[in-house]
């Protein structure tokens, strides 16, 4: 199940202005909450862990789930060891994540909680981690993998490198997160706020944009803003997002006609299995439609990104609905109806066959 997650940080506000913003965020729809103990200051901890765990009981009491982030010198602080995790499930935790993790065996240990508390693992750094916990037969419905963020600029991950990670825990099954950055947020855990996501190529895109590229990928399950606080403007627009199916953000063509704007917006689109180089075809619309007869307008040639249907000087393909992938001249027999904003041409090559896939007019 896909989710949406916003971050707090108890030791940065006072506990009525992050129960607000849970509140805002549990209105639209947010499920995941995720805060972290690692940057609390030794001689403030207990004070903030008290704060942390009324945080924790609210969130739930909203219907929203925590993971905190710790790491082993954090659970020697509070006394609790890899063998015995009851505090955190009667706190009401939902995972706890590990950014600096054990040796194996002790995460596998932690996996056979009776609490089904999930143990979360650091899933950045493209090591043989996980694969070292999986040989010491852990509980695996017990694991989530989340990625780090990164709040100085330049030092995200590359996309490259975040696939194979991605691709390294998707292929074992497991639960994954990652973090997207608010354009209105002004801090996180850390002195420095220059954003803070897990791709770099996310740091200065509309959020929206950031999480529909994330679920895009069909590799991260659980999408979490990492900084604080997120307007709710941004809340609505990521609330509004189809998590299940790609949507690009179309701008039609100012003459289309009635019968074109329904078949861009309201009929439901996949990607043929025997794909082209030079179009995304969508061909249902072409059966459903046949005897309209679909007149020819804008034939002017073809852009990438360019939507497209047949018109009835193409016979048998008349109404059949494509997306441009390459530039390409125009017979005169295929209409231009619109063409998806140039800020997601980027998301046309997630377009793998029998993909669904549908348009929002901008």
């Amino acid at each position: 199940m896909r989710k949406l997650g916003v971050s707090i940080y108890i030791n940065k506000d006072s506990t009525e202005k992050i129960s607000e913003y849970l509140n805002l965020a549990s209105k639209y729809g947010f499920k995941i909450v995720f805060t972290t103990l690692i940057s609390v200051e030794e001689e403030n901890f207990k004070e903030y862990y008290k704060k942390f765990i009324y945080l924790v009981k609210y969130a739930n009491s909203i219907g929203m789930e925590v993971i905190v982030d710790l790491e082993p010198k954090v659970l020697k602080r509070l006394n609790v060891s890899y063998d015995n995790l009851n505090e955190f499930k009667k706190m009401g935790l939902y995972g706890i994540r590990l950014d600096l993790g054990y040796s194996g065996i002790e995460e596998s240990i932690m996996t056979f909680n009776d609490m089904g508390l999930k143990i979360v693992v650091n899933m950045s750094n493209g090591t043989k981690y996980i694969e070292n916990i999986l040989s010491y037969m852990p509980n695996k419905d017990n694991i989530l993998g989340c990625h780090n963020f990164y709040p100085h600029r330049y030092t995200g991950l590359s996309y490259e490198h975040f696939e194979k990670c991605c691709r390294q825990f998707k292929k074992l099954g497991i639960t994954t997160a990652a973090f997207i950055s608010s354009n209105d947020a002004t801090f996180g855990p850390w002195p420095i706020t220059e954003g803070l996501c897990t791709l770099e190529m996310h740091r200065d895109l509309p959020i929206e944009l950031q999480a529909k590229h994330l679920f895009a990928t069909d590799l991260i399950d659980y999408v979490i803003i990492g900084n604080a606080y997120a307007s709710e403007n941004e809340l609505k627009k990521l609330s509004n997002l189809n998590k299940h199916k790609l949507e690009f953000k179309v701008h039609l063509a100012e003459n289309i006609t009635d019968v074109d704007k329904k078949i861009v917006l309201k009929e439901f689109h996949f990607v043929r299995g025997d794909v082209s180089e030079y179009v995304v075809r969508s061909t249902q619309s072409r059966i459903k439609y046949k005897g309209h007869k679909f007149l020819p307008y804008n034939t002017f040639d073809i852009k990438r990104g360019d939507i497209l249907i047949d018109n009835y000087l193409y016979q048998n393909y008349a109404g059949e609905l494509q997306i441009a992938l390459k530039d390409i001249k125009n017979s005169g027999k295929t209409n231009v109806v619109g063409k998806i904003d140039e800020s997601e041409l980027f998301l046309l090559e997630y377009l793998k066959p029998w993909k669904k896939f549908g348009f929002v007019q901008a």
